[in-house]
């Protein structure tokens, strides 16, 4: 037993969780590795000069099929959708950090804060994409743009019920 300063004692141990917390947060590390693998691959297309390469990184829906997409061909314009894919792909990498960090802190600190900036924070982006750029046909639907949605969702389904309950706080 560890005792502060003022001699009282404290337990210096982390709140336990159960299976079901170390799945939802195993879920949050899967979702923040593919996240991180977006930003990734932007940087890579970005540093090989293909503005072409990203743009086929985001379109491919019903909407944007890839056959009928006209591509720029003036410096300036491919230079600007360059910029602003290549900051897209960022966010999404760095979503994919926060999500390393809800991971850890539900894993090591059974941490319900984290847990709800999984569920907001994390949720927003993954919903704004979802909604904003697949289900309207810009990016093709399949199983990479849809998978980070629903594993998004089953982490925050399943993980407060191996969470130490919030009564107790």
């Amino acid at each position: 037993m560890t005792t502060y300063s003022n001699g009282r004692p404290y337990a210096n141990t982390t709140p336990r969780i159960s299976t079901a917390a170390k799945l939802g947060a195993w879920l949050f590390f899967l979702w923040a590795v593919l996240h991180i693998w977006v930003g990734l691959e932007g940087i890579h297309q970005y540093l090989t000069g293909s503005t072409l390469g990203l743009w086929n990184m985001l379109i491919g829906g019903t909407h944007a099929p890839r056959t009928a997409f006209v591509h720029a061909t003036d410096a300036i314009t491919l230079y600007a959708q360059g910029q602003l894919i290549l900051n897209f792909c960022i966010d999404v990498g760095g979503y994919g950090v926060l999500g390393l960090a809800v991971w850890w802190l539900i894993l090591n600190r059974a941490s319900w804060p984290a847990y709800f900036i999984g569920v907001f924070v994390i949720g927003i982006a993954d919903l704004a994409f979802l909604f904003a750029m697949v289900m309207s046909g810009v990016i093709e639907l399949n199983t990479g743009t849809i998978g980070g949605p629903v594993i998004w969702f089953m982490a925050i389904v399943v993980t407060p019920f191996g969470l130490p309950s919030l009564r107790n706080k």
